[in-house]
């Protein structure tokens, strides 16, 4: 009997994680750099939506200076998405899957 209590205990778990994985695909964050020339959009799940960088910056001699922006838009849409989690997490709506159920 315990070991179908602790089976449905781990689907329960899975359809919980599937549902909030779909939650968070409706979030959107962006970050930019270089004043707005390289933008990066990414969801809830911090999968990357779209890059868009400016034409003027696709040069060679741009190589160095796009990658740093693209990596700091990065960094900048991540904070975003953490911030706005932390935020849903406080107001009740996006609940963490209680993990302390699969225990003993």
């Amino acid at each position: 009997m315990a070991m179908f209590n602790k089976l449905k205990e781990v689907k329960d778990l899975r359809s919980q994680a599937k549902e909030m994985k779909n939650v968070l695909s409706e979030i959107t964050a962006s970050g930019s750099a270089m004043g707005g020339k390289v933008k990066i959009t990414m969801d809830g799940n911090q999968e990357v939506q779209s890059v868009e960088i400016d034409k003027d910056l696709l040069q060679p001699e741009n190589q160095v200076k796009v990658q740093e922006a693209v990596l700091t838009a990065i960094n900048g849409a991540v904070k975003d998405i953490q911030k706005t989690m932390a935020k849903k997490m406080r107001s009740g709506e996006l609940e963490m899957p209680d993990l302390d159920t699969l225990q003993g």
